[in-house]
């Protein structure tokens, strides 16, 4: 009497079909393992990249963000905050911090120069940023923009040297009104809100414009507070200086 093959044997069907099946678990759960072990280390990585980001918005060195940097988190009246997500881990996922109103701010301990990080919608996928203001939170003094997936050559060049440094001395208020930055095909001819966009990427140039100004305005309140906390300080040493 012969003895029953497993499933038929090797060359059946029902086996071929099982065996294929146990290798597929076997492979998802060695990478879904070695997926786990990585994650710290690849979080770790991101959050590198963007406190580098951070301090090129300022002209910093790469590596210097633990040194300049303090970290905090204003609300829509501009007044500091606690959290439970730290600054830099609001990073992550900035939309649902901005639509909990909490807004993390960097700040250069040395200058009072602030950077304001950024999120928003290219033609194709998401666009993101930081934008650093000099000390009279109207002056830009640097912008870092990156993309998912906008067109090479078109909508990509967002993230690169030459377009960003365009924003270098560009002004975001007109008077007291916030009017962001344009960013508009010959820069409305060297306008001090204005830069020139992207040839050929005009659905990117106005993600990013919307992207700035709405990013920006919720940060309104903590630069006109920060603004008017400076010129008082000038009153007061003015008048000092009088007597």
């Amino acid at each position: 009497m012969s003895k029953k093959k497993f499933l038929g044997g090797k060359d059946s069907n029902a086996y071929i079909v099982f065996y294929s099946a146990v290798m597929v678990i076997i492979v998802a759960v060695l990478l879904a393992f070695t997926s786990l072990s990585l994650k710290e280390r690849q979080d770790a990585n991101v959050l590198n990249e963007k406190k580098d980001a951070i301090v090129a918005s300022l002209g910093l060195d790469k590596g210097s963000y633990d040194q300049y940097i303090e970290a905090y988190v204003v609300n829509a009246q501009g007044e500091k905050i606690e959290t439970e997500v730290a600054p830099l881990q609001m990073l992550f996922d900035l939309p649902a911090s901005f639509a909990a109103g909490e807004y993390p701010v960097f700040e250069n301990k040395e200058s009072g120069e602030v950077v304001f990080p950024l999120t928003g919608k290219g033609l194709w996928d998401d666009i993101w940023g930081y934008v650093a203001l000099e000390a009279d939170m109207n002056t830009i003094k640097g912008a870092i923009f990156d993309h998912a997936g906008e067109t090479p050559g078109l909508g990509a060049e967002i993230a690169t040297a030459k377009f960003q440094a365009q924003f270098v001395g560009q002004t975001i208020y007109e008077g007291n009104q916030l009017v962001g930055i344009e960013v508009v095909k010959g820069g409305a001819q060297g306008a001090p809100h204005s830069v020139d966009a992207v040839t050929g990427g005009t659905k990117t140039s106005e993600g990013l414009e919307n992207m700035i100004k709405d990013c920006i305005g919720y940060y309104d309140a903590f630069m006109k507070a920060r603004t008017a906390a400076a010129t008082a300080t000038e009153d007061v040493v003015l008048t000092e200086n009088a007597e």
